[in-house]
């Protein structure tokens, strides 16, 4: 963690679209769509190791807290959970 490092977390979703036009009827257009996400999460922080202190140490303690719940939401999805845990935070519910 120094003044280099990026301690936010990033998401951002793409819409694509392409019209081919129709062989038949030039006036027709048939429509291919797709969506793409992408997330860059903060990487978690040793704090110990880190030195952090101040507002350094509060953003490394959220970006630890979100990625905690990210896990906890994670696991609940692979062992089938009845439950799932998203609204436990912000990042969740918008993931």
């Amino acid at each position: 963690m120094n003044e280099h490092s990026s301690r936010s977390h990033a998401i951002f979703e793409i819409n694509l679209e392409k019209r081919v036009r129709s062989k038949t009827n030039k006036l027709k257009y048939k429509s291919f769509k797709a969506k793409i996400n992408l997330v860059d999460l903060a990487g978690s922080e040793d704090i110990s190791k880190s030195g952090a202190q101040g507002d350094r140490l509060r953003e490394a303690c959220k970006i630890n807290t979100d990625l905690f719940h990210l896990h906890r939401v994670i696991e609940a999805l692979v062992n089938k959970s009845p439950f799932i845990p998203f609204r436990d935070s912000n990042l969740t519910k918008m993931l």
